[in-house]
């Protein structure tokens, strides 16, 4: 056993180190550790406070629910305490949480439900009589914020339910999916914003604004997971709760399973580490919940957790290595952005060699050195960060970085712009934005030139064959084939694919120009409003910001490019090549006055694929499901959008349907009838 005086002290470090770190993540949303070092302080103090229980003095962080109550926001009561969870990290501990169950209840068998657990921000949402009145974070699980007007400009936030008859409280997360949290980091990224670590760090700070204009901006959705309260008679399990739930119109995540047995239990456990990567959202762990409702209530809970239920938290994917060099890039748009080339370390299935640091400040404040030991994170499974540095490893002598002070490829001065984090090469003409713009300009989503990649762009530019984006359409073989590695038939598949670009739709068109704070959709919505690119151009603010999706900023940046005369020059110079600077006036579509929404994963197609397909037939896509929904076109794995559908008695197409109509067949979609899919 450890020495008395020894636990005592580390009680005391391990309660200061806690709620310290609760502060940062839950108040400010700056952890400045990982989620699974944090839980690693909590199992530390827990085990400690069990060994030695008359050093338990005043309430402990064990004890309490994590998060505090803004001075920005009205303080919400909570009719029933939202609480948190006890953690499992290994499947013997949940082997040992369905005997503590068994011991609780007197039962020997039950029935549980096993959910994802999401990596966002838990909320209370009111309901009377099917209308939404009011929504609240969970604070300190007993006094929440009142985030009623944010809540309400969240899309994906149902503000009246088919549960008319009764008074509801729901509990649910509010989340940010995890290509929407790339787009909407490298969009503020481009504006000289801070980035947000993690999709949780963006659903948090965006739910948590003081302006619900920001919040309505942020890509945010929702997942329902438990009725905490409601004025009628409920179903007795868990599980009919949540089909109750998706009947009423709330979002409930279709990956949710009717478990029978500990086996079952950890099989699907096993099974969603292996799927985590593949999730279109940050999920940490999986939720075992007991099914009956009967049960729960025998087991009860404790002042912090209940008793009958249990996180089973992922394996972190997380590891060390070390800090060979920092270098400085610069971005399209002018950006320094330095870059923390590491010792190539495996996490997750992945090679990770480099990891952004985003701006100056966040390198000063992180404090990041070359030949630093670091830990790094792929945030969402996906993207590389910088958790935190040892510094207490480091060797002597080793001197903080210096950022340059002008531009390391041009030598052109640098600046800050007011309001700004990040740092800017003044130089327009600068080599390094001239090659970002033009793969920015070539890539897949963009005018998708197929050949035209970095390092042929190095060369192209270095050559002095491309000095603009517009030079890319006056490339020819007989300048190609000179370069190394060309040759006849490369030097020629790539003019093909050159002059097949020309031919891309003007809101490929306007993306590709790479206007700060412009991504995909918002090209699309613009393009939607102002038909060609010179009534754009024209556009004043109030035009703008009368389109969905744009803002004060983004319509300042549309104005300043129209503005600046290099761009004018590039425009010109484009529209003699021949692309297209106008919508094209079509014919009414075979799928026009269509609304179809996509679900689950279609084998021949990404989602982005099937709704341009859909797009280009003169079709709308819906992101949810609803009255106006005509079709839903349901891949494998489906979810709760397929279950809303078929309650709705929504036409139901298979891939295979999808695929036919495309094809011509679009006597395919009378041929469907609203019927039932198994998942």
């Amino acid at each position: 056993m450890l020495d008395r005086a020894f636990a005592e002290s580390r009680i005391a470090e391990l309660r200061r180190l806690i709620e310290k770190h609760r502060r940062l993540y839950y108040e400010e949303n700056a952890p400045e550790i990982s989620d699974h070092e944090y839980d690693l302080l909590e199992k530390e103090l827990r085990e400690l406070e069990s060994l030695y229980p008359e050093l338990k003095r005043g309430p402990s962080p064990t004890d309490v629910v994590g998060g505090g109550i803004s001075k920005g926001f009205a303080p919400v009561a909570h009719p029933v305490p939202l609480l948190s969870l006890e953690n499992a990290f290994e499947e013997n501990e949940l082997r040992e949480w369905v005997s503590r169950v068994a011991k609780f209840t007197g039962a020997e068998q039950f029935s549980m439900v096993g959910e994802l657990k999401f990596d966002g921000l838990s909320v209370a949402l009111f309901y009377e009589r099917g209308k939404l009145v009011k929504a609240a974070t969970r604070g300190d699980g007993l006094v929440g914020e009142d985030v009623t007007a944010n809540v309400m400009r969240i899309k994906d936030v149902p503000k009246e339910i088919s549960k008319g008859s009764s008074d509801l409280v729901i509990r649910g997360e509010i989340y940010m999916p995890l290509k929407e949290f790339r787009e909407f980091n490298e969009q503020r990224e481009e504006a000289g914003l801070e980035v947000f670590a993690n999709p949780r760090n963006a659903a948090s700070g965006s739910l948590r604004q003081l302006d619900p204009k920001v919040t309505a901006s942020r890509p945010l959705s929702l997942f329902c997971y438990q009725v905490m309260k409601c004025s009628d008679e409920l179903p007795g399990s868990h599980w009919e709760r949540l089909q109750a739930m998706d009947e009423w119109g709330l979002p409930v995540d279709g990956l949710n399973k009717l478990l029978a047995t500990p086996e079952e239990l950890t099989d699907f456990c096993r099974k969603m580490v292996g799927r985590r990567k593949d999730l279109p959202y940050d999920a940490d762990g999986v939720v075992a919940k007991v099914d009956s409702i009967s049960l729960q209530e025998k087991a009860g809970s404790t002042a912090k957790a209940p008793r009958w239920a249990v996180a089973f938290k992922f394996p972190p994917e997380q590891a060390r290595t070390k800090v060979n060099e920092i270098v400085v890039q610069v971005g399209r748009t002018g950006a320094l952005t330095p870059v923390a080339n590491l010792e190539p370390v495996h996490i997750g299935g992945v090679t990770v060699s480099r990891v952004s640091l985003h701006n100056e400040e966040e390198l000063k404040r992180k404090d990041v050195r070359p030949g630093d030991t670091v830990l790094i994170e792929r945030a969402g499974g996906v993207i590389p960060y910088l958790v935190r540095v040892f510094a207490e490893e480091r060797i002597p002598g080793n001197r903080e970085f210096r950022f340059p002070e002008s531009c390391p490829v041009c030598g052109s001065g640098v600046h800050k712009p007011e309001g700004e984090v990040i740092l800017r090469c003044s130089n327009r003409n600068c080599k390094a934005q001239l090659k970002e713009s033009i793969r920015h300009f070539a890539s897949r989503d963009a005018m998708d030139i197929t050949g035209l990649g970095k390092v042929l762009i190095e060369k192209l530019v270095e050559n002095g064959l491309l000095g603009s984006i517009g030079d890319i359409y006056s490339l020819n073989q007989e300048k190609l084939e000179p370069l190394g590695r060309m040759g006849v038939k490369s030097a020629a598949n790539l003019v093909a694919e050159i002059d097949k670009s020309r031919a891309r739709g003007y809101e490929k068109l306007l993306y590709a120009l790479g206007i700060r704070m412009v991504g995909e959709e918002t090209a699309r919505d613009l393009v939607s409003q102002f038909p060609s690119i010179e009534a754009l151009s024209t556009a004043d603010e109030k035009e703008l910001t009368e389109v969905d999706g744009v803002g004060p900023k983004v319509a300042a940046e549309i104005i300043e490019f129209f503005k600046t005369p290099d761009n004018l020059k590039l425009i010109d110079a484009l529209k003699k090549a021949g692309l297209k600077m106008h919508g094209d006036k079509k014919e009414a579509g075979p799928l026009s006055g269509l609304v179809f929404v996509l679900t689950g994963t279609l084998q021949g197609f990404t989602r982005t694929e099937a709704k341009e397909k859909l797009l280009a037939f003169g079709a709308k896509v819906g992101s949810t499901v609803t009255a106006d929904t005509d079709f839903v076109i349901a891949g494998e794995e489906s979810g709760s959008k397929l279950k809303k559908a078929e309650k709705l008695g929504k036409r139901i197409l298979s891939e295979e349907e999808f695929r036919r109509v495309l094809g011509g067949e679009i006597s395919a979609l009378n041929e469907t009838e609203s019927r039932k899919h198994g998942i």
